[in-house]
């Protein structure tokens, strides 16, 4: 073996935080067993190292800025993203077992009134930007726009009246999100899967 791969080889393994199928730690070596393989008739130590997505650096202060905005808005947004899936796909199921249509809506009044209860004091305190976040994460994670989501589950007008409600504010409830047209769009989803990675 090539010494100078060798050496950059162990470096590596040092300097990169290594996940370990099945590792667990012995106080009696004082540090963690790993699986091993046999390659080529050695038998080396058998590590997964996590996968660090690499990113072209930012080409001027005014992407740099909106990507530490972003950064902050995507921690503090996303995990809400993520219960606003979670809900909906327990409304859709709850809505496989109830036909009659006054009674989803009787429903749907119920559960919207809890959920007021529960996420509102919180989201409240987010700013327009953080808004506008949650909106574009919501289409990005369902492949469905707010309004669209409003309107299958609460009704037309009750989408239109929103859509009006987020357009005097400065949001707009059918923007959707599209890396293939959108720079900034490529930024939030740089950000979330560096998120998501656990590096940020």
């Amino acid at each position: 073996m090539n010494k100078k791969f060798y050496i950059a080889f162990l470096v590596s393994l040092i300097l990169t935080p290594v996940y370990c199928v099945s590792q667990t730690y012995s106080e009696a070596l004082g540090g963690y067993m790993v699986n091993q393989t046999v390659y080529k008739g050695d038998t080396i130590p058998y590590v997964e190292l996590r996968e660090i997505p690499v990113y072209p650096k930012l080409i001027n202060k005014k992407q740099e800025k909106f990507y530490w905005k972003t950064v902050r808005d995507v921690k503090l947004v996303y995990p809400y993203v993520k219960i606003v899936a979670k809900e909906y796909a327990m409304i859709n199921a709850k809505f496989d077992t109830i036909t009659d249509k006054k009674q989803r809506m009787k429903y749907t009044k119920k559960y919207e009134r809890q959920l007021l209860k529960k996420y509102e004091p919180t989201m409240r305190e987010f700013t327009l930007s953080q808004g506008k976040m949650m909106i574009k994460l919501i289409d990005r994670e369902m492949d469905k726009t707010g309004y669209a989501l409003i309107k299958e589950i609460r009704g037309g007008f009750v989408a239109w009246w929103w859509q009006v409600f987020a357009k005097i504010v400065g949001a707009d409830l059918k923007e959707d999100f599209n890396t293939s047209k959108r720079e900034q769009d490529r930024i939030i989803e740089r950000v979330i899967t560096l998120y998501e990675a656990g590096i940020l």
